[in-house]
């Protein structure tokens, strides 16, 4: 099955609580994950930040919002045990704690209220009670939904340029991951014109120039898909050069018999559609910048230890 959310968690949280005294939040989390029948991928499924397996993120959340409410309490480093107000709520248990139940504990209702301090904060605290994402699962949809309409709005950009401002884009795109040099260098990597032998630039693979990348960019509109002639084409502009390298970049997109001639030839073709170029301009900061540098933060359990 599924990963259950931390609100499907928070009652197996405070049952496991009751059962066990005082607790280690690890053994909770390998326990319940034996509750749902968790699979091996599922149980190590890890969020994006790299640190947490998912599973673990929504037991930890299932146990603040626990604590907050008084339901459960900490007692050392990663422990944690059952109050008696929690032993109450399972002397006649609802058939699932959520977010909207715990709203009936004082501590709890006080903990939302700091939270909902201005007009924006109670949109999102009312948009995590009325959802089976933890907060930082909130902020991260919310964060690739941005990403996603910023990476249509850099495609469109793009496409409305000129095959020159393409071409220059690319090249630019792929110094600043680390090809080819420096920026100041541009014009010198940038071959595209007529008489070019169908390749558009030419960037060193390393600081020497012993390998090079070859270059094809072609700026097409959206349905305009790049066919394996093309890649043919391509590819006999490459054994011109004599290389073993090319990436070919199109703002549209490859058709199935054009990725399947680019596995097929001698010579490494890399392909880069619309989408994928959008994504790494995202990443490498080109064409876009910086607006708001979020920072998610948890307890220091070292600290406290």
């Amino acid at each position: 099955m599924a990963i259950p959310d931390f609100q499907t968690l928070m009652l197996p949280v405070l049952k496991t609580a009751a059962a066990g005294g005082e607790v280690r939040i690890g053994d909770v989390v390998d326990q319940l994950a034996d509750a749902f029948a968790l699979t091996d991928e599922e149980r190590a499924r890890i969020l994006p930040s790299g640190r947490q397996t998912t599973i673990a993120n929504r037991v930890h959340w299932a146990k603040s919002y626990l604590n907050k409410a008084g339901l459960v309490e900490m007692t050392r480093r990663a422990h944690f045990r059952i109050t008696p107000e929690g032993r109450n709520v399972l002397k006649s248990p609802p058939e699932k704690i959520t977010i909207r139940f715990l709203e009936q504990f004082p501590s709890f209702k006080g903990f939302r209220d700091g939270e909902a301090g201005t007009a924006e904060a109670a949109e999102v605290v009312l948009s995590v009670a009325e959802s089976p994402l933890t907060p930082d699962e909130v902020m991260r949809q919310a964060h690739l939904r941005i990403e996603a309409s910023l990476a249509e709005e850099i495609l469109q950009r793009v496409r409305s340029g000129t095959p020159a401002f393409f071409e220059k884009t690319v090249v630019r795109l792929l110094i600043t991951m680390g090809y080819g040099g420096s920026v100041t260098e541009l014009d010198k990597a940038l071959v595209g014109k007529s008489g070019d032998d169908g390749v558009d630039g030419i960037i060193d693979q390393d600081p020497l120039g012993l390998d090079r990348v070859y270059v094809q960019a072609k700026r097409y509109a959206d349905g305009n898909s790049v066919g394996a002639g093309a890649i043919r084409d391509f590819f006999g502009s490459l054994n011109l050069f004599k290389a073993t390298k090319g990436l070919f970049v199109t703002t549209s997109a490859f058709t199935a018999s054009a990725r399947e001639t680019a596995d097929r030839l001698g010579t490494r073709i890399v392909l880069i559609d619309g989408i994928q170029l959008a994504k790494l301009m995202i990443r490498h900061e080109v064409g876009c910048r910086i607006e708001e540098t979020l920072h998610i933060k948890r307890v220091d359990e070292d600290f406290f230890e």
